[in-house]
């Protein structure tokens, strides 16, 4: 059997405008200047304390807690008025349906989102019941720490020779690095491929579709 482990956000879903809508009214809300775009973009992936003390760092530690708070707040006034859509990027539900289709296939997912944002995420694109481990940043340290993999490969009863991580990110390629797994990244999200290259992917997606032919050259022994 194989692990494949994707991160959520610029990843699967193309959450920009949620995430960069709900920063903008947490630093207002906090009588403070937002970041940057740039800024704002760079962090997703973290767990939401980690991504405060990166965009505010001369912040006190209760400031930042205010700040993940009011971003929370926001994040889910914006959900519930349905303001600010978040879809699957192009051929990532086609791709999600083959390898779950797969028999040799296991789906896990490691994210700094709330696992009630990924079940929500998940019931809205209709993928509940894909992935076998959802590892989310209520039950792990963040990202680039190696447990959500660990945890991952360890629910799912796969190693790390049988595990890939997939993700648009450079804190999900230092994960897979350091959990021995091999990572794979994506050039659809919110960190550059310049960026993504310094981490040593086996591989940078341009079009989801690109997957399969990944996977085989990653495993001798499996074909999609």
């Amino acid at each position: 059997m194989k692990l494949v482990i994707f991160d959520c956000d610029g990843t699967l879903v193309d959450s920009h405008a949620m995430i960069t809508a709900s920063l903008t009214k947490a630093f207002e809300s906090q009588k403070l200047a937002p970041p940057s775009h740039a800024s704002m973009l760079s962090i997703v992936g973290l767990s939401l304390i980690n991504a405060m003390r990166k965009l505010a760092p001369d912040e006190s530690e209760a400031q930042q807690e205010a700040l993940a708070d009011a971003y929370k707040a926001a994040f889910w006034a914006f959900r519930d008025a349905k303001t600010h859509e978040e879809p699957l990027f192009p051929g990532a539900k086609a791709v999600l349906d083959a390898l779950h289709a797969h028999e040799r296939i296991k789906l896990g997912i490691a994210t700094g989102k709330t696992r009630r944002g990924v079940d929500i995420l998940l019931q809205n694109h209709g993928l509940e019941g894909r992935f076998v481990t959802i590892q989310t940043a209520d039950s792990a340290p963040s990202k680039p720490d190696p447990a959500m993999i660990l945890q991952a490969m360890q629910e799912a009863g796969i190693g790390p020779e049988d595990t890939v991580m997939i993700g648009d990110a450079t804190y999900d390629l230092d994960m897979a690095n350091h959990a021995g797994v091999a990572g794979i990244g994506v050039a659809w999200g919110f960190h550059t491929v310049e960026l993504l290259e310094t981490c040593r992917p086996v591989s940078i997606l341009r079009e989801f579709n690109e997957l399969h032919a990944v996977l085989e050259s990653v495993w001798a022994d499996y074909r999609a």
